[in-house]
């Protein structure tokens, strides 16, 4: 059903919801999981135009995506990793194409109307650009984690 699981991960605790959960769906299913984080700072968001070096934050977050990525591994999981540049709904949406995933899984915060006009909602740009399904889960409800806390 699902052959390639995009896992949008944002580099906090958000990510200790999704990753054990689509762990065990990519099991059930023998898909492979692509993890992507998009760094969006200043440098990353630059970083082509501007030919910049790589800043902490987005050495941080490459580190960060393949810890997860060993530990999936190690579940007998076959597990890639993007660090995309730029702006997050824009760049997992590409990622997502560009890799032909069947599935974009991502977690919410439950930002109400107000809060989703100051934060954005990654979501809702993702969910209306795109005729990929999306699996969402709000963040601090998942189950126990079968990998250490990250």
């Amino acid at each position: 059903m699902y052959k390639r699981i995009l896992v949008a991960l944002e580099n906090g605790r958000a990510d200790d919801t999704l990753v054990p959960h689509i762990a065990e769906l990519a099991l059930l299913l023998g898909s492979e999981l692509l993890l992507v984080h998009v760094a969006d700072g200043w440098v990353a968001r630059n970083f082509d135009q501007l030919k910049l070096a790589e800043s902490d934050e987005m050495r941080a977050d490459r580190a960060y995506l393949e810890s997860i990525a060993d530990r999936l591994k190690a579940s007998h999981l076959v597990v890639s990793t993007v660090l995309a540049l730029g702006n997050p709904p824009t760049e997992i949406l590409k990622v997502a194409l560009a890799r032909e995933c069947d599935l974009i899984a991502m977690t919410s915060h439950g930002h109400k109307l107000l809060g989703d006009f100051f934060y954005g909602s990654t979501i809702d740009k993702v969910r209306h650009n795109t005729a990929i399904p999306i699996l969402v889960l709000r963040s601090g409800t998942g189950t126990a984690s079968p990998f250490p806390a990250t």
